[in-house]
């Protein structure tokens, strides 16, 4: 595994991880739009998740920063981007989907961020769809009161550079937090394999009281579940599934456990329901079941999540969005960085 820094020299700002897996087609331009940045003190790490394309290689070559660590089997999202998070050198931890593709100034706008505000340490980015820039992948990822996530404003029209701001979680296709930090809260929880993990761990940022930040003028591509047959894939719908029933209750504090639950049921049987979604409802189905199977690990995580919590129920309460329209329409959920948290450190 060769290290293009070598032990001997500063350890780059930026480590940039890209979990790679079937992305033959994508892992290419991601990494050309990396080399292309305006920022250029990062490195970069392609886990190869024993992708049977073996595009890992391939796609690093040429690029002055790379380096390619092999998982040796298909660990998931979440426990490919912990070791290389485990493996990175660089203060700030950088998510990317091989699918994504950053503008020139992406890096350069989320250090420039962590420079305004020095007591933000999670950042995530204005995505924007692949096939049209004019359409939202994105902006950032919002918790509904009924516990069904989503990200912000998908499928509307891009707003543009709006004004920057909390959200509650930073999407996992293009993020930037504090290295130290993830790694104390223990990474990406690796039960969950891929699909709202990133929420996982935005809820745990919530917990602990650390927000996270918009920042709209950095901007990406996103194709989406390119690696895994799309967003209505069989694959795709039963780790959303089952995964966000876990998020519910691994990280909702018991005051609201009562009034959450219930929601998130009616609100899984209404979409369930849905015309569109009926073809699905055996994968559904197996999904909730496989999340039900799980709960014995996921409450004894759970405890050791809620042991960290330093907020109050009512501070997580006004951090969910209440309102029925936001959750239909998908609209983003964007609040004014509070004063206590734009000062030095």
């Amino acid at each position: 595994m060769n290290d293009p820094f070598g032990e001997d020299k500063a350890p780059p700002a930026l480590s940039v991880v890209i979990v790679a897996y079937n992305s033959a087609a994508s892992l290419p331009p991601c990494v050309a739009a990396l080399a292309a940045q305006t920022f250029g003190d990062y490195e970069l790490l392609i886990v190869n998740n024993a992708s049977p394309q073996g595009e890992a290689h391939g796609a690093a070559q040429g690029h002055p920063r790379v380096r390619v660590i092999e998982a040796g089997a298909n660990l998931g999202f979440a426990a490919g981007v912990n070791l290389g998070a485990r493996e990175a050198r660089g203060r700030w931890l950088v998510l990317l989907n091989p699918d994504a593709y950053p503008d020139p100034d992406w890096l350069e706008q989320l250090v420039a961020a962590s420079q305004r505000y020095p007591k933000v340490r999670s950042f995530t980015s204005r995505q924007v769809m692949a096939q049209d820039r004019s359409v939202l992948d994105g902006l950032g990822d919002v918790m509904s009161a009924p516990a069904i996530p989503y990200r912000g404003g998908y499928l509307s029209p891009d707003p543009g550079n709006t004004a920057e701001g909390e959200v509650f979680s930073p999407c996992g296709a293009a993020m930037m937090v504090d290295r130290e930090m993830f790694l104390r809260l223990g990474g990406l929880d690796e039960a969950f394999f891929c699909y709202c993990e990133d929420v996982d761990f935005g809820y745990r940022l919530q917990l602990v009281g650390e927000p996270t930040l918009l920042v709209p003028a950095a901007v990406i591509a996103h194709e989406g579940s390119a690696s895994s047959g799309g967003p209505k894939s069989e694959f795709a719908v039963f780790h959303g599934v089952r995964n966000r029933f876990w998020v519910l209750v691994k990280n909702t504090p018991a005051l609201l456990l009562p009034v959450i639950l219930p929601l998130h049921l009616l609100a899984f049987a209404v979409v369930s329901l849905r015309p569109q979604n009926r073809p699905l409802l055996g994968v559904t189905w197996r999904g909730f079941k496989a999340a039900l199977a799980g709960l014995g690990p996921v409450w004894k995580s759970r405890r050791r999540t809620q042991a960290q919590r330093r907020v109050s129920a009512l501070q997580i309460a006004q951090a969910l969005t209440w309102d029925p329209k936001d959750l239909s329409g998908r609209r983003a959920v964007i609040r004014p960085l509070r004063p206590s948290r734009r000062g030095a450190p």
